[in-house]
């Protein structure tokens, strides 16, 4: 092996250990990681320039700032507040349809937010019904995950695997392309919640939060702004769905919301979730140095080697459960930009189209049920429910097997090789 593979492999290393390890954040440990490859000059400046400046960042960034303005305005607070009503009129039918409410949002805005919102009303449905809360928060934090992982915009793991793939030379993904996929997958998953998971779940109240971790009551709405707000969301939407680069639309709407002067800088700011993005952008990085050293090509071609014999659909189980397990111990994010080379490397080995190799890696990443670590809607549910990590492992594992089966079934089908 050369330096510039010892280094990258060494520092690839240090990357993952810090993100299992839990001890250093992993935006930190991500743009540490970057700057070492550079002081190291196994990548050039021109390397860390693309990495950094990824369309997906860009996106990312300005879906942000929209989701803020939504959350500022008072807008995704009208929703929530019409939610709390409902239960009250609805009775027992009030929770199921909060949860559905959340998850389909979740396919075009930011889960978290949305779970964070949601959760009080999840609480207060739950008691007016004699239940325990945590019957049912899990079970939200599920159905946001779910959600967003049906369309491009839904997840930012989804942004950075297309990013990753155009980078491989694939044409970019359409807003609705993995809909079909994802939709099976929620489906077959709201059944397992509906009738399954209540029978895993706990049905106790001990360790639950009653301090309020999560705010207080959403923001006033502002008629004027939230109505801008909700025009230039739907503009994005349009516009992405009608075949425009979604960084493009996403960083006009953006800018627009700033110059109609809807929310203030400040606000938008406060939304960008710096963490995330420098996250992103430092393991980008990583991956350029993987392309540029023939890592992945060599890693590539030892799977493929393995993998050969036994067919495009169980190198397709491979690339998922891989990607599923790994997701559920360090960032998806980071899952997401290793993976993606290999899994599209692999398709190319074995003689397929690599679009459904890619579109396993989106939904592998994103589906993340068995920790409360994998994904951040499970640490807000984790905290706030009081539940055990075996919780987690016991409602989750079984949704984790059953989304892996649905989607090496329907991907093929939807994908065909």
């Amino acid at each position: 092996m050369s330096f510039e593979q010892l280094a990258t492999l060494a520092v690839l290393a240090a990357v993952v250990v810090a993100l299992l390890s839990d001890r250093v954040r992993a935006d930190v440990a991500a743009m540490v990681a970057a700057a070492t490859l550079l002081a190291l000059d196994v990548i050039s400046l021109q390397d860390l320039g693309r990495g950094l400046a990824s369309p997906a960042l860009v996106a990312l960034a300005s879906l942000f700032i929209i989701a803020r303005a939504l959350d500022v305005t008072g807008g995704m607070g009208v929703i929530i507040r019409s939610a709390a009503r409902m239960t009250d009129r609805m009775g027992a039918a009030s929770a199921p349809v909060i949860i559905t409410l959340c998850g389909s949002l979740s396919a075009f805005l930011n889960n978290t937010p949305l779970v964070i919102l949601a959760a009080p009303i999840i609480q207060d449905s739950a008691r007016r019904l004699g239940i325990s809360p945590k019957r049912l928060l899990i079970p939200l934090s599920y159905a946001s995950i779910m959600g967003g992982a049906c369309t491009l915009i839904g997840t930012s793991t989804n942004l950075l695997v297309d990013d990753m793939a155009q980078r491989q030379h694939l044409a970019p993904f359409s807003l609705f392309e993995i809909t079909g996929v994802g939709l099976a997958i929620a489906v077959v998953g709201a059944l397992y919640l509906a009738f399954v998971a209540p029978r895993l779940l706990p049905a106790d109240d001990d360790g639950l939060d009653h301090s309020g971790i999560l705010p207080e009551a959403p923001p006033p709405l502002r008629l004027v702004p939230a109505l801008v707000s909700v025009t230039v969301f739907a503009f994005v939407l349009g516009a992405a769905a009608g075949g425009l680069p979604i960084a493009v639309v996403a960083f006009v709407g953006a800018m627009a919301l700033l110059a109609f002067q809807v929310m203030k800088p400040e606000e938008a700011y406060s939304g960008l979730r710096p963490q995330v993005l420098l996250m992103i952008g430092g393991m980008l990085v990583v991956g350029e140095a993987l392309g540029k050293t023939g890592l992945a090509f060599q890693a590539t071609n030892t799977v493929a080697a393995w993998t050969q014999p036994l067919g495009p659909v169980a190198a397709l189980a491979i690339i998922y459960v891989a990607t599923s397990i790994l997701t559920e111990i360090m960032s998806n994010a980071a899952v997401a930009v290793l993976i993606t080379p290999l899994a599209i490397g692999l398709a190319e080995n074995l003689g397929v189209d690599a679009r459904p190799f890619v579109v396993a890696v989106m939904m592998a990443a994103s589906a993340s049920f068995a920790t409360p670590v994998g994904y951040q809607t499970n640490t807000i549910v984790h905290q706030v429910g009081g539940y055990t990590y075996m919780d987690f492992v016991r409602v989750g594992l079984p949704l984790n097997i059953i989304s892996a089966i649905v989607a090496v079934w329907v991907i093929p089908r939807m994908f065909p090789f």
